[in-house]
């Protein structure tokens, strides 16, 4: 029988899933570094996540391995760490990672002193050597030899990057961002585009819709010649590729391929939301079914398969089954035609690009890459679609991390929101109520203190940047969905946490609080990965909320922000495009409607003609009737300017305002241009 490790009392699914590794595994804390110091021994880190298949790799062949375990468990203490769990650690370390090798990824592997210093990273590693690449138990030996014989050598490696990257953290920011920065990074994605199969580069493939948001906001302001086609083309081609899941339905993480064909199958929450919200706005802008149709379709993968019966979201679902990537995914043309009938299941191979020979390792991933788009809304493939969905789930088991996190369930909310919003379905109002209660229900202490994660009715970690700040981006969007005050307040007081606990005197925001865990290094992100950073974020809230409000310690607080990322948008705009989203939105003429008194009642109508029916994303809008007056009253310092006055829509575009009109009708005939007021 298999011995337990110490992470066997963790909550973690990927902690879990290294409990009976016969390596003498430590969750990350002070018993570990005491034993290191007390025995003398580097310590071996190992960072992932429980649906990485580089990680069940390694796994497999290292430490599930008898020999890479006893050598381990003799010369290193060797700690775990579940990167979503603790994305602090792991962001400290990957910034060690990328400096000593130019790259990174996960698992991510560092090796350091007791004290947490760093003198060896890398990824992935075989237990042995091949094709060039060194092999972990080499690895292990060469620096036990060093540990032993050269310890002053390794101390002076694990100095010198600490304090380099600490210097690096340090650097003071400043300036002012160019005018063309927006255009500057349109031209730099157009440069990349794909215009074959859509996208950016060739192979692998990455969605980040944040990048297509930004490019949604250049079509509209007219930036760049080719926005909106690099947007759809991306999105159509994603959509007919294999990293749509055309039968159980939800996007991969990423494309391994250049066609969007066979992804890397893992399915992770973030991307679906991200995704989500860039249909959502395609459709505002173009009106193209395909877009709702994989909007809506993903919504129900998320309402059928990664959905807590209490109303948050899981965090991801695995590549891997019995231990082969894509198992769970691919059919044989034989087993479609025995499950479908002959002529049903020709039909659907047919159109689904499923033959004898196969187009992933002899099986085949369903795709509409050769055939019309229109397929997806065609009755009879929908019928067969949801009978193979149903079959599938009895042929072989999949990993499901149910573990939940503030930061995800936040980007989800907000695409429940914007599809509610853009869409007017009930259902998706209603579960992103529900996911936001239950995140300040179970994942939020009294004093409004943030939790990373929760499982199995335990929440743990004390919340970081990107958990206020993308809660404050869902709070906006369930704001924007229903122009309920409530929502508003709870976003300036999420913000108002940030400013407080997070922010650098010399530029930005740390990820970690001020009062959180001394760790390595306090790592401030700028760079968009595959999210938005929580400072990109916090960007983008501080811009809609300054118009929003007109309240002065938002537009200081904006200021410095764009101070912050000035250096970056000036130098290299593409890498964070999402904060190219807040910059537009501050930069470009606004549209403020106030409705007050009578005419802000049916909030939700408002919410829906004016944010919803079309594409505004620089558009906003405050209700000022009944009590949301007086309980916005200290949010919105401008609010007794309304109220004061009759009922009525008063709109101000860029900054002027314009007589107040009566009905919402005029309103919208303002805005669509068929009606001008002076």
């Amino acid at each position: 029988m298999k011995q337990a490790n110490k992470l066997v009392s963790e909550t973690s699914p990927y902690l879990l899933q290294h409990a009976y590794n016969p390596v003498s595994w430590f969750p990350w804390g002070e018993e570990a570094f005491q034993k290191a110091k007390q025995e003398n021994k580097p310590v071996f880190l190992s960072v992932g996540y429980s649906t990485c298949h580089w990680c069940h790799v390694m796994a497999h062949e290292s430490f599930e391995d008898d020999e890479v375990a006893a050598y381990l468990n003799q010369y290193y203490v060797s700690v775990k760490v579940d990167k979503e769990e603790r994305p602090d650690i792991d962001a400290v370390y990957m910034e060690v990672c990328q400096a000593l090798t130019g790259s990174g990824g996960w698992p991510l592997t560092i090796i350091m002193t007791p004290d947490q210093k760093p003198f060896f990273a890398g990824t992935y590693f075989p237990k042995h050597a091949r094709y060039g690449q060194q092999g972990l138990l080499g690895l292990l030996k060469t620096i036990r030899q060093k540990w032993e014989f050269e310890h002053g050598e390794l101390h002076e490696i694990s100095e010198s990057v600490t304090s380099q990257m600490r210097a690096f953290m340090q650097s003071v920011s400043g300036g002012s961002v160019n005018e063309n920065a927006a255009g500057r990074a349109e031209r730099s994605f157009a440069q990349t585009y794909d215009s074959q199969f859509g996208g950016f580069g060739r192979a692998p493939k990455f969605p980040q819709p944040h990048n297509l948001l930004f490019l949604l906001r250049c079509h509209h302001l007219r930036i760049g010649e080719q926005p909106l086609e690099m947007v759809e083309n991306t999105l159509q081609s994603m959509i007919r590729g294999g990293i749509f899941d055309h039968v159980g339905y939800g996007f991969s993480r990423y494309s391994t391929d250049r066609a969007w064909l066979a992804p890397h199958f893992e399915k992770m929450l973030y991307d679906n939301a991200l995704l989500v919200m860039t249909l959502a706005e395609c459709w505002q802008v173009t009106r193209k079914e395909a877009y709702r149709y994989a909007a809506e379709k993903t919504l129900s993968y998320i309402k059928n398969e990664m959905t807590d019966p209490e109303g948050a979201f899981y965090s991801a679902e695995d590549a891997d089954s019995e231990g082969e990537e894509g198992k769970f995914y691919t059919f044989t043309r034989e087993e479609i035609l025995a499950f479908l009938g002959q002529e049903n299941g020709s039909y659907f191979c047919d159109a689904y690009d499923i033959t004898e020979k196969g187009n992933f390792e002899g099986k085949n991933i369903p795709n509409l890459i050769g055939s019309a788009i229109n397929f997806l809304m065609e009755p009879n493939l929908e019928t067969m679609r949801k009978e193979l969905a149903a079959y599938r789930k009895t042929r072989y088991a999949l990993h499901k991390d149910d573990k939940i996190l503030t930061a995800w369930n936040a980007l989800m909310i907000a695409a429940y929101a914007k599809a509610y919003l853009v869409f007017g379905k009930e259902d998706y109002l209603h579960t992103a109520q529900k996911a936001f209660r239950f995140i300040e229900e179970k994942m939020q202490k009294e004093d409004g203190t943030l939790f990373i994660s929760h499982r199995n009715g335990v929440s743990k970690g004390e919340g970081l940047l990107n958990d206020y700040a993308f809660f404050a981006w869902a709070s906006l969007a369930l704001y924007d969905a229903t122009l309920d005050a409530r929502y508003l307040v709870k976003t300036c007081e999420l913000m108002q946490r940030i400013l407080k606990d997070f922010a650098d005197e010399n530029g930005g925001f740390f990820l970690s609080p001020a009062h959180g865990e001394e760790l390595l290094l306090r790592t401030k992100e700028q760079y968009d990965g595959a999210v938005p950073s929580g400072n990109s974020a916090v960007l983008f809230c501080l811009a809609r909320l300054w118009h929003l409000t007109g309240d002065a310690p938002w537009r200081e607080a904006l200021d410095k922000q764009l101070s912050f990322y000035a250096e970056l948008l000036n130098k290299h705009p593409a890498a964070c495009g999402f904060a190219l989203c807040g910059l537009l939105q501050d930069a470009s003429p606004s549209e403020r409607l106030v409705c007050v008194g009578e005419a802000a009642e049916n909030k939700e109508k408002i919410a829906h003609e004016i944010l919803g029916n079309a594409f505004r994303p620089f558009a906003c809008a405050l209700a000022l009737g009944g009590e949301d007056a007086a309980f916005l009253a200290n949010a919105v310092p401008t609010a007794k300017d309304y109220t004061a006055g009759e009922s009525g829509f008063y709109l101000c575009r860029g900054n002027h305002c314009l007589p107040p009109v009566s009905t919402l009708k005029k309103v919208r005939e303002i805005l669509d241009g068929e009606l001008a007021l002076v």
